[in-house]
């Protein structure tokens, strides 16, 4: 069993006020995120955004290792997942994360390729953590 760890320090208000997100692994240290930098444009992070990115590295990281196990080498899968948050009564919940992959994958067919590519996002344990709904548009180019 694998543990990653990450820390948020909140200071001030919801609407007002400025956190910092550290990672063990020190890729975040103290990266600020905040209302502006959620529901804005301001520079910094959001959850949605860390959460999209953990979702397309999952994803394309599961996808890998379905092609590989099948005896297929990827010249390149690159993957966006753009994560949709919308209001839910008094709040606010992420309602799809939509995976977009272009894959360089030589000598697979198609039909192949798009159950690898299914199986990858039925399996990839971000995708198994949502309660939204996941789609995936796949083109093998």
């Amino acid at each position: 069993m694998s543990v990653r760890k990450a820390r948020a320090v909140w200071q001030g208000t919801g609407k007002d006020g400025t956190g910092q997100l550290t990672s063990d692994s020190g890729v975040l240290s103290s990266t600020p995120y905040s209302f502006k930098t959620r529901f804005e444009d301001e520079k910094g992070t959001n959850p949605e955004e860390l959460i999209a990115a953990a979702h397309a590295g999952c994803f394309t990281m599961a996808l890998a290792f379905q092609l590989q196990g099948a005896g297929f080498t990827p010249t390149e899968l690159s993957t966006e997942a753009a994560v949709t948050l919308e209001k839910d009564g008094p709040g606010f919940k992420i309602a799809k994360s939509a995976l977009t992959l272009r894959a360089q994958v030589p000598n697979i067919d198609k039909a192949k390729f798009d159950e690898l590519a299914k199986a990858a996002k039925e399996g990839c344990p971000v995708s198994k953590l949502f309660n939204a709904e996941i789609t995936l548009d796949a083109t093998l180019g």
